[in-house]
């Protein structure tokens, strides 16, 4: 259905479906300008086509980041909802630092675009995080004198740093971690 809530027609649905994955593939290769043409180009469609299609560069430009970020926000919540808090941190940011690092280089370029629906997803990223703070304080797996909005800043804004390290080393993906984790931990 389209946002007047008429069905959309097949060959709507199929450039809608192209140029999205186009965005997506983007999204994850560096130094690619994330333009419309560009976009298009790869979908092998017009760019008046993408524009009609999704109302703009940011409407589609948000569905794609949403689309590789719901997940991310999902694996969160499950490991949450499924797993001690302190092991669901464990677990959760090399799953984040991964994801940092596929996409990081395409954050620069999405800066001033009117995205809601990734940075809902943003702030769910963040609640979710700080829920697994505080619930790791509460067992005693996070140390209990740093806030848990700050720690969950820390871990954010460290992901980040780790996602942009050049050149690319697992060694030193490891060394962060270890550090982050450790620095996280109750003194003993």
């Amino acid at each position: 259905m389209s946002t007047s809530g008429t069905p959309r027609r097949a060959d709507a649905l199929r450039n809608r479906r192209l140029a999205l994955d186009a965005a997506t593939a983007l999204l994850a290769e560096p130094g690619t300008p994330l333009t419309v043409e560009t976009i298009a180009r790869r979908a092998g469609l017009g760019a008046a086509t993408v524009v009609r299609t999704f109302g703009g560069k940011d409407a589609l430009l948000d569905a794609a980041v949403s689309g590789l970020l719901a997940p991310v926000v999902q694996r969160a919540r499950d490991l949450l909802a499924g797993t001690e808090s302190g092991q669901a941190l464990d677990l959760f940011l090399p799953e984040l630092v991964a994801f940092q690092s596929a996409h990081h280089s395409a954050g620069d370029q999405l800066g001033g675009l009117n995205m809601p629906t990734t940075t809902a997803l943003r702030g769910d990223l963040a609640r979710v995080m700080e829920e697994m703070v505080e619930g790791a304080q509460r067992n005693g797996a996070v140390r209990t004198d740093v806030d848990p909005a700050v720690a969950t800043s820390l871990i954010g804004r460290t992901a980040l740093a780790i996602a942009r390290a050049q050149p690319p080393s697992q060694q030193l993906v490891d060394a962060y971690l270890t550090v982050l984790l450790q620095g996280l931990r109750p003194p003993t």
